[in-house]
């Protein structure tokens, strides 16, 4: 064999070579798919973007949720305020009944006396329940014109009254935990007419 005849590659060195080809194009596309560095900013601003509008939403939803609690918390405690509303105005003609027949209650017989004492004590257990459940009495003689609590069923002149005050009380009103059971009907007074002054001419004599 002369020694200008190439001797043919192992085939170790073959694989070792088709290794380091690989390695190379492994590299080179390793190379190409690395992201450059304004591709990273513009990724991060994309992630803090994101990471904001998830952080708004949990905000507004804890917000809702704070609203919602608050809502029906006033909800039940208005409920347990206001549960005997129904009930109290079925028991207000109860009373007027009562309060009207001990108006009516004349004389001195004894029977009647009875009738009067039983009912004063009856009245008087009606007003020891309605404090207990916060039904106040609106009874507004002398008092001026509220027209949220009480309702004008006449007007009137009266002396010594100032004008837009209560001077009667036709049927008391009531009020429970601060809302209206039943307005008080009213008498108000209006201001006095002033007799129209003498003039010169009518003072003439014919």
């Amino acid at each position: 064999m002369s020694n200008d005849q190439e001797v043919p590659e192992s085939q170790v060195e073959i694989e070792a070579k088709n290794e380091e080809s690989a390695a190379e194009v492994v590299s080179e596309e390793q190379l190409l798919q690395e992201p450059t560095l304004e591709e990273l900013k513009q990724q991060l601003a994309q992630a803090e973007q994101k990471a904001q509008e998830n952080w708004d939403k949990a905000v507004r939803a804890q917000a809702e949720m704070e609203n919602l609690k608050r809502r029906t918390q006033k909800d039940l405690e208005s409920a347990h305020k206001f549960a005997l509303e129904g009930f109290a105005k079925e028991l207000l003609p109860v009373l007027d009944s009562l309060t009207l027949g001990l108006q009516a209650a004349t004389g001195d017989s004894p029977e009647v006396e009875k009738f009067r004492v039983g009912s004063e004590l009856t009245i008087k257990q009606f007003e020891s329940v309605f404090a207990k459940f916060n039904i106040e009495t609106i009874d507004p003689v002398g008092q001026p014109f509220n027209p949220e609590h009480h309702q004008a069923m006449a007007i009137q002149a009266v002396e010594g009254a100032e004008p837009n005050t209560v001077v009667n009380v036709f049927q008391k009103g009531y009020l429970l935990n601060g809302r209206l059971l039943r307005p008080a009907m009213v008498v108000v007074a209006k201001a006095s007419e002033k007799p129209a002054e003498d003039t010169p001419s009518n003072n003439k004599q014919a």
